[in-house]
């Protein structure tokens, strides 16, 4: 029972995994998620059922549109196997109503912050929308687990502190320090982590924020100038304070 359970957990993630890859694809471009249905952006093609089968389809077709035979970017069954190892190693040990609940608002936070990672990566946007359903769903976890003074102090703090610091090196620069998504992505996160969370996340993230820019200018990936997605930094301090924070706690008492 315990495998036929996480088989399914799997199949489950890889499906939404799907759905992430459209989500993906058409958010930034402001079209629908729900229509029209896939096709090959290369010649139009529209796709049949059985070629959106979640990691399957992409090795029958051998990573190729089956029309034009243009390839298919990795990131689609990359995406669709990553959501079905979250949704296999989040599953709960002990099966209950609210095991199960827990587990599927969990796996929503898991998979719109990876959304917003990769989104960000290629465009440089974080989504307000994207943000918006974190939001609609971190505040009442929040509320319900720590108290509404811990989720909105930390919302407080992780939107406001950020905010003050650009706004303040924007006048001292005259440079934009954080984008508009960055910083209500602190508040989203704020919410579930409390003001004591988001303050490490804003440290940390801007810490590994510099690490990797730092290492890009020094092996001539980027440029000095070149802007460079800052919100991965924030998903990834903040993915982990949330998905393992008995890790996370660790590093930070090393660290410290």
């Amino acid at each position: 029972m315990k495998y036929y359970l996480l088989a399914n957990a799997f199949i489950f993630g890889s499906l939404i995994g799907s759905f992430l890859n459209v989500v993906i694809l058409r958010l930034p471009e402001n079209k629908s998620i729900v229509t029209p249905r896939s096709a090959c952006p290369n010649c139009g093609f529209q796709l049949k059922w059985y070629h959106n089968i979640p990691i399957l389809s992409y090795l029958f077709l051998r990573g190729k549109c089956s029309n034009c035979e243009t390839k298919i970017s990795v990131q689609y069954p990359l995406i669709e196997f990553i959501c079905g190892v979250a949704a296999v190693v989040m599953f709960p040990s002990a099966v209950s109503e609210s095991s199960i609940v827990y587990y599927l608002i969990y796996f929503a936070i898991f998979c719109s912050l990876l959304a917003q990672f990769v989104i960000d990566i290629q465009h440089h946007l974080l989504l307000d929308k994207i943000s918006l359903f974190l939001l609609s769903i971190m505040l009442p976890l929040s509320i319900i687990s720590n108290g509404a003074a811990f989720a909105l102090i930390g919302g407080a703090v992780g939107f406001l502190f950020p905010l003050i610091v650009s706004w303040g090196f924007f006048k001292i620069k005259g440079v934009i320090g954080l984008g508009g998504g960055d910083i209500k992505l602190y508040g989203v996160l704020g919410v579930m982590l409390g003001y004591k969370g988001i303050v490490i996340n804003i440290f940390l993230s801007c810490f590994l924020g510099a690490i990797v820019t730092l290492f890009l200018i020094a092996i001539k990936k980027m440029k000095k100038d070149d802007p460079i997605a800052f919100g991965p930094f924030i998903i990834f301090v903040g993915a982990a304070q949330i998905f393992v924070p008995s890790y996370f706690n660790l590093i930070i008492k090393f660290l410290i």
